[in-house]
């Protein structure tokens, strides 16, 4: 493997990444789309409906912690991402700073996480087109979107990156409009509305201790997608550039879109509404403002998050597919590059999550059931791995290359360690809650599999 090179190579060179026959066709503009729809996923503007159910008003709180983790996490990833550009990202760097099994444990649940969230995805996109014509069935717009954005993957990255681009700044000009007609609403100055003032946040915590703790990991699992921007910048013109702009934004982008819209919602509506779960927290306050059509405004909106996601996914399982390959951790086939781009990693990705979309349809309550629950955790297991590799890595590159640090974990070594507490607290809460309990068990027993399997090739690698 060759190293990196630092952010005084030329834009026009060849950028020195562990992905030499990959090509560099994104562009910082790409990037800079990427790395800011990134944050803007379908789980903000539906899944966080359940978290205010429970949290109420408390939610902010909820979405502020998480907040906080990510932000360390993404610094982390950071630092280790500008020194050493990879499309296999934090996998890459596990294998770098703990050993090939680590890097196989993490890279093999990313991509399984990857390619079943394809499927979740291309379902719920399915479902909102089926509401538009209900004549049709889901299985066809699955299999449509599948047949696009699979086809969108198998081109030219620069494919890949203009679609992004495309996606995030819709999403970005809906959440940022949404935003100003709250804060408009809340301040009392846009025409037809009346200020709530804060007589929807009198009952901040209405459930307690729990409905706190319930938000909270639900907070936790909407902030999944933010890795895909360090993955993406190994196929960028300049990848140290890309990864320190991208990670350098990551808190002002985090503070303005989730706990900034959680804030506006939980004021505008009342947090125990049945439209808040039924319709969504965004279409709810949009209706509590009098706009006409804001249901299917934030429908056009949700299904734009969503093939987002679909396509970042498929590009990002892919990738990291074919890293691990790359490093003899996979099946060689997987790693055939043709045009600059993995096209049977992109194939194998995509029919994977297809697979799961089937299997929605014949094992619902048994195999798929398993399957979700077995990726419930997976976000948090690459987190402490991020972590312990920061901790090992960055010791490592102060000795011998102090240049490559061109962004730095704040702290060091003491919020790398908060951050490690967080994960741990993440996990005793999900213990604690039967729901979440079972997706733990199951991630943990997916875990140690791979671990076992990633040690054993590991040790009989060592021996040849």
């Amino acid at each position: 493997m060759s190293n990196s090179t630092t952010d005084s190579t030329p834009t026009k060179a060849p950028p020195q990444t562990d992905d030499a026959s990959l090509s560099h066709g994104l562009k910082q503009r790409h990037l800079s789309m990427i790395a800011l729809g990134g944050v803007i996923g379908a789980g903000l503007f539906v899944g966080s409906g359940a978290g205010i159910a429970a949290a109420g008003p408390s939610i902010v709180v909820a979405y502020t912690l998480s907040g906080l983790l990510v932000m360390l996490v993404m610094r982390m990833l950071g630092e280790m991402s500008a020194a050493y550009p990879s499309s296999g990202s934090f996998s890459a760097h596990a294998e770098r700073a703990i050993g090939p099994w680590a890097g196989f444990t993490a890279g093999w649940a990313f991509w399984v996480l990857l390619c079943t969230a394809v499927g979740l995805e291309g379902i719920g996109a399915a479902a909102i087109v089926h509401g538009w014509l209900p004549g049709t069935p889901e299985w066809v717009w699955v299999a449509l979107f599948m047949v696009v954005f699979c086809g969108t993957n198998l081109a030219a990255v620069k494919n890949f990156g203009e679609f992004e681009f495309w996606f995030a700044a819709l999403k970005v000009g809906a959440i940022t409009l949404f935003l100003v007609l709250g804060v408009l609403a809340i301040a009392g100055v846009l025409p037809g509305t009346d200020s709530p003032g804060t007589s929807h946040l009198s009952d901040f915590l209405p459930n307690g201790g729990n409905g706190l703790i319930i938000g909270l990991l639900a907070s936790v699992f909407a902030y999944g997608g933010l890795e895909t921007v360090t993955i993406a910048a190994a196929e960028s013109e300049n990848p140290v550039k890309g990864v320190a702009s991208a990670v350098r934004t990551a808190m002002w982008r985090i503070a303005l879109f989730y706990i900034g819209s959680m804030a506006v919602i939980v004021t505008l509506v009342p947090w125990d509404s049945k439209e808040v779960v039924e319709k969504g927290p965004y279409v709810a306050a949009l209706d509590e403002l009098g706009i006409p059509g804001a249901g299917q405004l934030m429908n056009v909106v949700v299904l734009v998050a969503l093939l987002s996601a679909m396509n970042a996914n498929i590009y990002g399982a892919s990738r990291i597919g074919y890293s691990l390959v790359e490093r003899g951790q996979g099946p060689k086939v997987l790693g055939r590059v043709s045009g600059g781009v993995p096209r049977i990693a992109v194939l194998v990705s995509s029919l994977f999550g297809f697979g799961c979309v089937l299997l929605s349809y014949w094992r619902p309550d048994d195999v798929f059931a398993w399957l979700l629950n077995m990726i419930g955790a997976v976000i948090l297991v690459v987190w402490i791995f991020i972590a312990v590799s920061q901790l090992r890595l960055r010791r490592r590159l102060e000795r011998e290359a102090p240049e490559k640090l061109v962004v730095r974990m704040w702290g060091f070594p003491w919020l790398t360690w908060v951050a490690l507490a967080g994960m741990a607290a993440v996990f005793v809460l999900m213990a604690r809650e039967p729901d979440t309990r079972v997706q733990l068990y199951s991630t943990g027993a997916m875990t140690l599999a791979l671990a076992a399997v990633g040690y054993a090739w590991q040790r009989r690698r060592a021996r040849g």
